[in-house]
């Protein structure tokens, strides 16, 4: 009769704990928000999606150099002399720039986040971002092309920058082509000694 009354008061008691801890959350205030409708602040220092300010770029290659994952690329063409890169040829900084960048991408899928490649950079035109939300159904959507610089505008300096370095290899051969030949070395033949003119003199 014990062990029944027992097993009662444990069933019954068991329910009442179980329901005063529901209770307790049921009349307390919500942890979790209706996302994506609500979204929670995110803290100063997140590490999110990259992003690159071109007009910056001096395509100096430090961030892909840091990069521990290489998922940035970046293809440079040296500017010819008397053209300029955008607008003004100089970042915000002041900085000149000497390359065009045709091409800097950034693949997201392979990109661990870790800001590595923001330090490096001298002209602070690479940094994190608080976008997050950028999911694909591709992952070759997650390739993210930040030049402005179309494809015939890149063949075209291409082009201009060979012909540039045509000329002035052209120029240097002309200049070597021009310079005096050095003489020619003289013969134990022709070279003659005081001592021996000395004795020619007096034989004679």
């Amino acid at each position: 009769m014990k062990k029944y009354l027992k097993n009662i008061y444990l069933s019954l008691s068991t329910v009442w704990i179980g329901m005063l801890i529901t209770l307790k959350h049921f009349f307390s205030k919500n942890i979790t928000i209706q996302y994506p409708e609500e979204k929670i602040q995110l803290p100063e220092r997140e590490r999110n999606r990259l992003y690159i300010n071109i007009d910056d770029c001096i395509g100096c290659d430090q961030c892909a150099k840091a990069c521990p994952v290489n998922c940035i690329e970046i293809v440079t063409i040296k500017i010819v002399p008397g053209d300029i890169v955008g607008k003004t040829g100089v970042t915000s900084q002041g900085k000149k720039k000497a390359l065009f960048v045709p091409k800097f991408t950034i693949d997201f899928a392979k990109c661990c986040y870790c800001q590595l490649c923001v330090f490096p950079c001298p002209t602070e035109c690479i940094y994190m971002t608080p976008v997050f939300e950028f999911i694909e159904y591709s992952r070759d959507n997650l390739i993210y092309e930040f030049t402005d610089m179309t494809p015939e505008l890149a063949e075209e300096k291409r082009k201009k920058y060979e012909l540039y370095t045509e000329e002035q290899a052209k120029k240097k051969e002309a200049m070597k082509s021009a310079q005096p030949k050095p003489a020619e070395p003289k013969t134990d033949a022709d070279i003659q000694t005081p001592k021996q003119e000395n004795k020619d003199t007096s034989n004679n």
